[in-house]
């Protein structure tokens, strides 16, 4: 059965993976996709192993009843303790993301790595095991507490965020670092806010590109691109507040709010 004209489904624990998801559109922008945002259970990183994995189940199930072709696990969380799981118990190519941690360790000159992500994602064991592989390099690890939060509350901007941001990027300036990986797909939106604090030297690196680059590789693979010139369709769901994942997505599409 040819299932190339049904949609890419994408899923975090709330609003940040659209950061993910305009990356897969921008590249992949003949293809329908169905995002949908966990709010209510936000953030994954609080929560138990076992809890991520049964969150996750949920949302890849969600997503398939509506047909999807591929599930972008847009959630770094999610990737890092349930993408195993999901991948032994669905029919289906699952795109993960990892913190982009190999790039800033194989091009850092001060031999310091900064990396900002939530205590789920750096206690997981396929963290753990990338980091073990760059013994020579410092990386500075910091929980991100309270920054997902106040994203999904709509204090994107609030003095409370400013606060935070510098209590945790300070410590890695100081450490001399040229790189700061954002592990967590929110991140990305505090990223202006996050260059008026860091030096002009250090990199911002994120992983909405790549993830979008092997999401179309793997679609290409497996001959599931869609080819056929079509009206496209770009569906958001959240069970939270829908006004909050509409102020990040833009007035072009519509974000509706669902009981799951």
């Amino acid at each position: 059965m040819d299932t190339s004209k049904n949609p890419i489904g994408l899923f975090d624990s709330g609003i940040g993976g659209t950061s993910i998801w305009k990356e897969v559109h921008r590249l992949l922008p003949n293809e329908d996709t169905i995002y949908l945002a966990d709010s209510k259970n936000a953030p994954y990183g609080l929560r138990p192993k076992q809890e991520i994995i049964d969150l996750s189940f949920k949302n890849t199930k969600f997503l398939l009843e509506r047909g999807c072709k591929i599930i972008v696990v847009a959630c770094n969380t999610a990737t890092t303790n349930a993408i195993k799981e999901l991948r032994a118990n669905f029919n289906v190519p699952f795109i993960g993301i990892e913190p982009a941690i190999k790039p800033a360790a194989i091009h850092t000159k001060t031999n310091a790595v900064g990396i900002l992500a939530t205590k789920g994602t750096l206690s997981s064991e396929l963290f753990n095991q990338t980091v073990s592989g760059f013994t020579g390099v410092n990386v500075i690890e910091q929980v991100g507490h309270g920054l997902v939060e106040l994203i999904e509350g709509g204090k994107l901007e609030s003095t409370e965020m400013q606060i935070l941001l510098e209590e945790y990027l300070n410590p890695m300036i100081e450490a001399n670092i040229d790189y700061l990986v954002l592990g967590c797909s929110h991140y990305p939106y505090l990223a202006p806010q996050m260059r008026k604090i860091l030096p002009e030297s250090v990199t911002i690196i994120d992983s909405g590109k790549p993830v979008a680059k092997q999401t179309k590789k793997v679609l290409q693979s497996m001959d599931l691109l869609n080819t056929d010139l079509h009206e496209v369709y770009n569906t958001f769901y959240t069970n939270a507040d829908a006004h909050v994942l509409q102020s990040i997505i833009g007035t072009k599409f519509t974000a509706e709010h669902i009981d799951f």
